[in-house]
Parts: structure tokens; sequence; C-alpha cells
């Protein structure tokens, strides 16, 4: 795969981890998934850290904020979106019913940035890039391919992100569940997918999942149990996608691992 140096809008491009627990965070991911940390100081203190594989940007990681550890903001990985304007889409997010959460403030030289809260209450993050692209490497082993919103509202959501996004969304055809493909306008290719909370996800917040891909779900599986991880989803076949499973850190985080066999992610 070809070294990724800037990211089309509407495209995730960025996973990033908060954590109560970097040093445990590190040594988790490290081992599951063969990822490389690279410790950037931070201005206020602190360290950034970028995660890589083959010496590529694939995700970071930072110890979660004191404001939101004394709020009961549980451990998470927040989802980017590669947008051309910040500040406009922040504008547009809002006149779309969603909630500015953060911003838009500028990362140094990296880039341009905003937190937004969707009308159903899942939480993403928009990046307007300058010196930093986001990942320079996604779907292939070890980095982001996929990207999942859990909704109680599905419409309510399509209208949104199809309006803040050049975004549409369609039912997935013979899915065993209900799930909507949003695709970017006029292309076959798509930007990432939707289901909508069930009475058996009772409890779950509305949220976006990153999933990672892998060589092998039932390994990867295995081996987040012995690390001290949990597993939310067991691992299950997707017909024509492949093999996935959900996963929690030690710390609570969750995420998502495919083994593709057949339609590519992101």
């Amino acid at each position: 795969m070809s070294v990724i140096t800037a990211h089309a809008a509407g495209t995730f491009c960025w996973p990033e981890l908060s954590t109560t627990d970097v040093s445990s965070a590190k040594k988790f991911y490290t081992a599951l998934l063969g990822w490389q940390p690279d410790d950037m100081p931070m201005p206020e203190g602190g360290a950034y850290t970028m995660l890589k594989v083959g010496g590529n940007d694939v995700g970071a990681m930072a110890s979660m904020q004191e404001a939101q550890k004394k709020a009961g903001v549980p451990a998470h990985w927040m989802s980017f979106v590669a947008v051309t304007d910040a500040d406009q889409t922040v504008q547009k997010a809002v006149a779309l019913d969603g909630i500015l959460l953060v911003g838009p403030f500028d990362v140094m030289e990296a880039g341009r940035m905003a937190v937004i809260k969707d009308p159903t209450g899942a939480i993403f993050s928009i990046w307007q890039a300058k010196a930093h692209p986001g990942a320079t490497r996604i779907d292939e082993v070890g980095a982001l391919c996929w990207t999942e919103l859990y909704t109680g509202d599905m419409q309510k959501a399509i209208a949104f992100y199809t309006g803040l996004f050049d975004w549409t969304a369609k039912p997935m055809e013979n899915s065993p569940t209900p799930y909507t493909l949003f695709h970017f306008k006029g292309q076959d290719k798509m930007a990432g997918g939707a289901m909508e909370i069930t009475k058996e996800m009772q409890g779950m917040p509305p949220h976006w999942l990153p999933y990672f891909q892998v060589d092998d779900t039932d390994i990867i599986v295995a081996r987040a149990k012995e690390l001290g991880g949990n597993v939310v989803v067991p691992a299950m076949d997707i017909p024509n996608v492949g093999r996935m499973a959900t996963l929690a850190d030690p710390q609570g985080a969750a995420f998502a691992v495919v083994q593709l066999t057949g339609a590519q992610g992101t």
C-alpha cells in the first residue's frame, strides 16, 4: 500500500484513543496489533503518542484530560473525519442540530479541528489538515479500515450526516440485520456504516466505532483476552465482508477488528 499524503473530505482519517492509563494502553496495543508507539512531548506537558506501522502513522493515543476523568468519561476511541474547512463544517453541523463541544482550534501547525455531537448523541471530530494529513496508512493490516455508527435514531442520523458531508445513505443488501452504508456521492466508495441500537444493546450510548484490519480475527480475540482485554461481541462472520469481533482494552475503550475476505473498507 502507498503512503497517504491527503484524505478526501468526508473520509475517516484518524483514530485517537483517550485513555486513563497510557502506559498500560501502549503495552496492550503493541502486543495486540504490533503498533510502535512514538511519544511527542506537548507544550503544556505530557505527551501525545503517535501509533505507527512500518514507520507510518495509523493513529494516536493520549492521557484523558483530568476534567473528563472527574466527569466520569470512560476511556474511548475518537473518530476524525477529514474536512476542507473546519469552521464552515462546524457552522453547518450546528445548523443541522449538531452540538459543538470543543473548537474549532488549531493544533499547532498540524491542522485545525473541532469536536461535535450529532443530534442522536454520537461524538466525533473533524480534521482540517495542514502539516499532518491524518493516518498515512489505512486499509491494511494494523490500520483503520472501517468506521461504524451506533445510533438510537437512524433517520435523524442519516439526515445529519448526509447534510454535513458529501455522503449518501442506502441500506446494505442481503444484510442479516438492518445496516446502512454511507457512500460518497456519485461513487461506489464507502465512507462508513451505521446500525441502530437494538433492545439487546440496551445501555449502549450512541458512538462511532473504529475497525482495525487484522490477519486472523480469532487469534487477535484470544490474544486480547490474554492481555487483559474483554470481548464485547464474539468473533462472527459477515457475508461477503469477513470475520469481525468487538473488543475492549483493559481501560474499557471499545474497538473492532476485522479479517477482510470480501468488500474492502474505507
